[in-house]
């Protein structure tokens, strides 16, 4: 089973993205302490703890396919290559480019680790290979690895769906009572808005 993917974007400065998911995760208030505490720590120690956090913690239980997490990879990759962020980081980028609406302490709220979260994907964006990545987030997150493969078997359906406003579109409507046909159709619908997110705002 891979656990760590890596995704390759040689037309970008920072060609290389790693992304894990970790289930079972019992430390997520202690992860979003650390986040915050290092945006504002001064000296060495300050630079040291912010490079231990360096990465995306987004919410696996609203994200609801591997392209789904991809397709906010490649809109944050394209907006910083165009220098056009609207986030400090790249990684919180990422976190704002999988939210439906443009509010971004609602994207980090929503899509970034709480306290309570049980269920992540740590995404790494990097300048070369980095081979000790994935125990730079075993360092971080302690939970279970799990494949990526398998992120719609974790998948808040239901609070995506209210999250995209998507109880009344044809197409979801269409496939209730199919619960497989359903999933496909909002995949379908976020992975599109996520594409187009970056045109629109």
């Amino acid at each position: 089973m891979e656990v760590l993917e890596t995704y390759r974007y040689p037309q970008f400065k920072l060609p290389v993205v790693y992304a894990a998911k970790f289930k079972g995760v019992t430390n997520a208030a202690t992860v979003r302490s650390r986040i915050v505490n290092a945006a504002s720590m001064e000296s060495p120690e300050g630079e040291i703890e912010r490079e231990a956090v360096n990465f995306a913690f987004i919410n696996a239980k609203l994200v609801t396919s591997p392209i789904h997490l991809q397709t906010a990879i490649y809109q944050a990759l394209l907006s910083e290559s165009q220098g056009l962020l609207r986030t400090k980081t790249i990684h919180s980028e990422i976190i704002w480019a999988l939210n439906p609406t443009n509010n971004i302490t609602e994207a980090i709220r929503r899509y970034g680790v709480s306290d309570t979260s049980t269920d992540l994907i740590i995404v790494r964006v990097a300048t070369s290979d980095y081979p000790g990545v994935l125990q730079d987030m075993r360092d971080v997150v302690e939970g279970e690895l799990d494949s990526l493969a398998n992120i719609s078997e974790t998948t808040d359906w239901s609070s995506v769906r209210k999250h995209y406003k998507l109880n009344a579109e044809p197409a979801v409507k269409d496939a209730v009572g199919d619960a497989s046909k359903e999933r496909v159709a909002i995949d379908n619908i976020v992975v599109s808005s996520v594409a187009m997110k970056s045109v629109m705002a």
